[in-house]
């Protein structure tokens, strides 16, 4: 007897799931591009309903959708034709490149689900270009900009019930490119996967809409010259964790943290760059090697001076900071978020977060465009 929940059962309805969808798949891998490698045996191709989620009530959370994208790189360096596969766990060796050393970049972007079904990819080929200098930092092979973005085409298509409707969330899409062969002395891996997973989210921060409340770090650095902070590498981020989690104990949101050199000028919070506003000039810190060059940075001062702000990328010094008017921070998972407070030391400034604020009217226009509501006039947009 083959018992409720089992693998053997989930199998065996998997196996029937698919085997009703060969003729829809074939129909539609006839009118697919030549780009688009379609998974016959994928069934989220063929199911235009939902998954079974409260939609309304969807955090920041690790949900895996169906399926996942892997590609691996052969010996002379070249990345081979990859293929969609079940979401599931990687088999690894123990000397993994990736295990001991820390040879890692990712990725995050997002599918946004238009009124009408269909579904919109913001920018990725940035995220490609800038993986790209992270592999590079880290002397990895990487995938080209077209195998990034074919990859992340095929993962939102394969997991569209996975996509939030419009308003509910987005699908998080995380490309990652790791060390996976194995080695022992200090050196390169000798082989590499590239892979691309899937998530529905809601927000970032648990506190939704509210304003942000930040606390300056001065113990922890975030990164140092010359370091790999101006990447997206994986051994970025589990040294900030012990600060994040003694901020949130004090109550504050996050983290920004202050140049390792002369703890003077503001860098970046934990996840998302940081941006002021005093008049109508806009600021944010130039990326110098220590801050990440976000997307969502980098398409914010490309609106703001759309819409007639004067947008400045230099140092901030922390006094700066204190006598902005508003504050707000930017980032993939983040989008635009409203600071309301700064603590420094034994001072805490609050800035204007409501009314017609600047982060609001630029993040209003970000989305828009994401969604498919304001005309996207810079190519920004790939719809799949």
């Amino acid at each position: 007897m083959i018992r409720r929940g089992s693998s053997t059962l989930n199998n065996l309805v998997q196996s029937l799931r698919v085997s009703s969808c060969f003729t829809q798949l074939g129909a539609y891998s006839s009118k697919a591009s030549s780009s688009l490698q379609v998974n016959r045996l994928s069934p989220a191709y063929c199911e235009d309903e939902y998954a079974n989620l409260d939609w309304d009530n969807l955090g920041f959370g690790i949900i895996p959708a169906d399926y996942m994208y892997t590609m691996n790189c052969s010996k002379d360096g070249n990345f081979v034709q990859g293929q969609l596969t079940p979401y599931g766990n990687l088999e690894l060796s123990p000397s993994a490149g990736v295990l001991n050393y820390g040879q890692g970049v990712y990725e995050g972007t997002k599918a946004y689900r238009k009124e009408d079904g269909r579904l919109l990819l913001f920018r990725p080929d940035q995220n490609s270009i800038r993986m790209q200098m992270g592999a590079d930092r880290l002397c990895m092979p990487c995938p080209s900009t077209d195998q990034f973005v074919d990859a992340v085409k095929q993962v939102a298509l394969a997991n569209k019930r996975w996509v939030p409707p419009t308003g509910k969330g987005t699908l998080y899409i995380r490309p990652l490119l790791i060390g996976s062969g194995p080695v022992l002395g200090l050196a390169p891996a000798p082989e590499y996967t590239f892979l691309v997973y899937a998530s529905p989210v809601g927000n970032y921060f648990k506190e939704g809409s509210a304003p942000l409340n930040l606390y300056i770090e001065e113990e922890f650095d975030r990164a140092s010259r010359g370091g790999a902070g101006g990447v997206k590498s994986i051994t970025n981020y589990a040294p900030v964790l012990k600060a994040i989690a003694r901020a949130k104990s004090r109550g504050f949101s996050d983290v920004l943290y202050l140049d390792s050199v002369n703890k003077k000028y503001i860098e970046e919070v934990s996840s998302c760059n940081i941006f002021i506003v005093k008049g109508n000039i806009i600021s944010t810190p130039a990326t110098n090697g220590t801050i990440l060059q976000g997307v969502t940075r980098k398409s914010i001062i490309e609106i703001a001076r759309d819409l007639g702000y004067q947008v400045e990328e230099h140092a901030i010094s922390v006094d700066e900071l204190m006598d902005a008017d508003e504050v707000f921070c930017t980032g993939t998972a983040v989008g635009a978020a409203s600071v309301g407070s700064i603590t420094y030391q034994d001072t805490r400034i609050e800035y204007k977060t409501r009314g017609e604020s600047v982060s609001q009217e630029l993040y209003s226009t970000l989305e828009g465009i994401k969604r498919g509501i304001v005309e996207d006039k810079k190519g920004w947009i790939i719809e799949i």
